[in-house]
């Protein structure tokens, strides 16, 4: 204990208290290597927040060893603070090119800030999911079909950048499909991933559209590397078919000015009791996403989308 003691006092005490200090201020390259110290210490996080303070922290101790230089000549001062201030200039360009290569074209850039930055996707994990889709933005013209009732088959995902998709089953028009959409979120949904299908309905260009296809295969790869990813796909899908069935519950009406909610499928009984019940056939169910409710007007058929 005694040589414990005696190491911290003259850890403590070896070196003589300051009894004077100088009356004059230090120069104008210490103190603005100073203002940069606080300055870089409030940055954020994420790439760009990384390179804001490596940029003023690695020019804070480049003033250091300019000062330590000049006007302290201290060989271990100027030696300390010049070596932070590499570590800083090869961090600033290791971040650098790590921007540089998670840089997108501008439909990626704005796909990410419309949809996934939202989310707090960073830059690395929304590049895994475009390079999924091999970075392509597919066109799609004017009255071309992106799918065919009954005869397309169910083997990519895909989620429109701009324009506008119909969709129609037997010739009834559904309802639309807008940018920041998938165009086949419930046909994903409603297979598993060994199983294949084909579309119950058409989808058909309106205008000149972009989309951003994802292959059924290689995103399900994708899944299994990355948990995360599966799961942010997961929460825009059933986000994208809850907002399908909320829009086609505003077209479904049955006779004497009813509205069929499809929320809530008792309430077509109380309406209507004079109407036959619903058979468990016609009931919403999973794998069968677009059957059409007995005794339903003007509304084409009722589905997912």
């Amino acid at each position: 204990m005694g040589e414990n003691a005696s190491f911290w006092e003259s850890l403590i005490y070896a070196h003589p208290t300051c009894t004077t200090w100088k009356q004059e201020a230090e120069g104008s390259i210490y103190h603005l290597a100073s203002i940069l110290f606080v300055v870089g210490f409030m940055g954020g996080s994420g790439f760009f927040g990384l390179l804001y303070v490596f940029s003023l922290l690695g020019l804070g101790f480049l003033c250091s060893s300019v000062w330590a230089w000049l006007d302290v000549c201290a060989a271990d001062i100027f030696s300390w603070n010049f070596i932070l201030f590499a570590i800083c200039f090869v961090q600033f360009i290791y971040v650098t090119y790590q921007v540089r290569s998670v840089s997108f074209d501008r439909e990626f850039q704005e796909l990410y800030s419309a949809l996934f930055q939202p989310l707090g996707i960073s830059l690395t994990v929304y590049r895994k999911i475009v390079l999924c889709c091999d970075a392509e933005v597919v066109t799609l013209e004017k009255e071309h079909c992106y799918a065919m009732q009954g005869k397309t088959p169910i083997d990519k995902l895909s989620l429109l950048v701009s324009g506008r998709i119909r969709v129609t089953v037997d010739g009834e028009f559904l309802h639309y499909i807008f940018p920041l959409q998938f165009l086949d979120s419930p046909e994903w949904d409603s297979l598993r991933p060994t199983e294949e299908g084909i579309f119950q309905v058409t989808l058909t260009a309106e205008t000149d559209c972009r989309y951003v296809a994802w292959r059924r295969k290689k995103l399900y790869l994708l899944f299994a590397k990355h948990r995360f990813i599966s799961r942010l796909f997961s929460i825009l899908i059933g986000s994208d078919i809850a907002e399908k069935l909320y829009a086609l519950n505003d077209r479904v009406h049955v006779g004497k000015g009813f509205r069929y909610d499809i929320r809530l499928p008792n309430f077509y009984h109380v309406s209507l009791p004079e109407t036959p019940p619903v058979q468990p056939s016609h009931r919403l169910q999973r794998g069968s996403p677009r059957r059409k409710p007995v005794g339903v007007t003007n509304c084409g058929s009722l589905g997912t989308r």
